[in-house]
């Protein structure tokens, strides 16, 4: 294990609500942490009765604030994205794809069953050049904002107790334990290669 913050990786579907706020906590916290979508399109709510508001992963954050709030400003801004893609523009440019990241972390996050399915699935399909382990751990969150704060918070006490074991492998069942006891959640994971 790296002396140096944990590489970390957070991905959701989207890469607008809960990744980007894990994102934000853990870079806060000192991690060196990317996040991502997993999904094959960003998508955002649409009005009611309506489909959702589709962009391609390419499209950066003011973009999408700039036609959304062209669209219908005031609903926007009432269920909160507007300011989510304000947030976003703060840390990074636009979101990013887990699967065409070629780069490698120590552990990775993801925001729900969707996204760890994909994460891993993508994993196992390639060629595993260092075979360099890497923790997969899936967190459940919602897609609000109440929940992808709480989420954030609990994958940022997840890696500040990696940071402080000094080995990802060893330690991360019994911090999982651990935080499942506190949370009374339980967390699917599994250990892929690079």
């Amino acid at each position: 294990m790296p002396s140096s913050p944990l590489r970390v990786a957070v991905v959701c579907m989207s890469n607008v609500n809960r990744s980007m706020e894990a994102h934000r906590v853990l870079r806060k916290n000192g991690f060196h942490v990317r996040s991502f979508g997993a999904g094959s399109h960003v998508r955002l709510p649409g009005g009611p009765r309506k489909p959702p508001v589709l962009y391609d992963f390419s499209t950066p954050y003011k973009k999408m604030h700039g036609d959304l709030s062209s669209k219908d400003q005031k609903r926007y801004q009432r269920n909160g994205v507007l300011r989510i893609l304000r947030r976003n523009e703060r840390i990074k440019p636009g979101p990013e794809r887990f699967q065409e990241c070629p780069d490698p972390f120590d552990v990775i996050f993801t925001c729900g069953q969707r996204a760890y399915n994909r994460v891993v699935a993508d994993l196992c399909a390639r060629d595993q050049e260092t075979w360099q382990p890497v923790p997969v751990v899936n967190v459940d969150i919602d897609d609000t904002l109440e929940a992808a704060s709480l989420g954030a918070s609990i994958i940022c006490e997840l890696c500040q107790g990696l940071q402080q074991a000094g080995d990802t492998q060893s330690r991360l069942a019994e911090l999982l334990q651990a935080a499942e006891e506190k949370t009374g959640r339980s967390f699917l994971h599994t250990v892929c290669f690079y």
